[in-house]
């Protein structure tokens, strides 16, 4: 697949520290998620030195990470559950023309995967775009096919 057909989305830039006997030595770290819209998408996290630096490594790494979705109708086929650390996200499929309801980190996953008709929930308190994108990626990777 062309390059040009993947479209990706930063969820989360950070600054982080490594405090050695010389001083402190900062580096970015990026969250992002890649997809195609047609049933594709990953997640990756790296570090860099710097912003863009940071953004295509994690790029790289989502490329490699990526998962199949199947999609029906422009929905999910069945509802399914996904967990990740101490995130918890339910996604639900819905009819056409309903729409993606969905908040935060997992509204970008499942837009980025193609699902344009969805209902998910953060059921869990965690506020961090991480971990609830990676409970929304692990929910899609547990979706079956129906044929």
């Amino acid at each position: 697949m062309k390059d040009t057909e993947w479209k990706f989305k930063i969820l989360k830039l950070t600054r982080v520290t490594r405090v050695t006997a010389g001083g402190k030595r900062f580096k970015i770290q990026a969250t992002v998620a890649v997809g195609d819209q047609k049933g594709h998408v990953g997640i990756g996290i790296d570090k860099g030195d710097d912003v863009a630096q940071a953004v295509e490594k994690a790029k790289n790494k989502a490329m490699k990470n990526l998962i199949e979705v199947p999609i029906v109708n422009e929905t999910i086929p069945h509802e399914v559950e996904g967990k990740y650390s101490s995130a918890k996200v339910i996604i639900k499929p819905a009819k056409p023309g309903h729409g993606l309801v969905a908040g935060g980190a997992v509204r970008v996953v499942l837009s980025l995967a193609g699902v344009s008709n969805a209902v998910a929930k953060i059921l869990s308190r965690a506020k961090n775009h991480l971990t609830n994108s990676m409970a929304a990626f692990n929910a899609l990777k547990k979706l079956k096919k129906v044929s």
